[in-house]
């Protein structure tokens, strides 16, 4: 029999001892920063690694990401100064410890935050011709954020979107949403729908997502509040 998936007060209490959460946001001159480093990697590898880009599946899309965002800390002045380090599919706790082995795609370490609680950045193919629809992007990728597996410590979160069949967020994710936010209550606790931002000519845009946990570690005050989800989607 599967063991009864329980709260872990322990793991929680740890792991936030001495920290106020949420974490301050990140600046937006910051979010921007980032958004222009994962596409130029993202740009660079479809050059480099045009086959395994078009065609490679999510994980070695991704793997591929990680390792030209770490090159990047050496070669891009900005990037450096912000980023300490990237991970691919490292080990994370839900908010309340009852998973411990949730594996967000990528970890982005910033030089200036808790190391406890690095950006998260989720990335989903979109190749509706091959079954990978903005359905799965939200329901396995937004909705682990706004039900608290993923980036409840922050303020914001990365989507990426691999896209393979010329959606656009305002096309295709927009519509999505909307149709959400009519329901009641909002589906994926939607707030607002995309807004675009950020460096010109990016496919990027964010949305703002409410959160019903608490921090369980916490005396109230203890709400996480709502988080902004930057979606990037990048194009071959």
């Amino acid at each position: 029999m599967a063991p009864r998936v329980q709260p872990r007060p322990d793991q929680v209490a740890e792991l936030t001892r001495g920290v106020r959460l949420p974490l301050p946001a990140i600046a937006d001159v910051h979010v921007g920063i980032l958004a222009e480093g994962l596409s130029a990697a993202y740009e660079d590898l479809c050059v480099r690694q045009p086959v395994a880009m078009a065609s490679g599946d999510e994980p070695e899309v991704t793997a591929l990401m990680e390792a030209r965002l770490n090159s990047l800390i050496d070669e891009n002045i900005l990037w450096g100064q912000l980023v300490l380090c990237v991970a691919r599919g490292k080990e994370s706790i839900s908010f309340d410890g009852s998973h411990l082995e949730k594996r967000p795609d990528l970890l982005i370490y910033l030089s200036d935050r808790s190391r406890r609680f690095p950006l998260v950045v989720e990335a989903k193919i979109l190749d509706v011709g091959n079954g990978k629809t903005v359905a799965s992007y939200c329901n396995k990728g937004v909705l682990r954020f706004v039900v608290g597996d993923y980036a409840w410590g922050n303020r914001e979160a990365f989507m990426l979107g691999y896209v393979r069949d010329g959606s656009s967020i305002d096309t295709t994710l927009k519509p999505r949403l909307a149709k959400a936010m009519a329901s009641n209550p909002p589906g994926y606790l939607v707030r607002e729908l995309p807004v675009h931002a950020g460096p010109f000519g990016l496919d990027l845009a964010y949305t703002r997502h409410g959160r019903e946990f608490l921090y369980p570690s916490q005396a109230p005050p203890n709400s996480p509040r709502p988080i902004s989800i930057w979606h990037l989607w990048l194009s071959l």
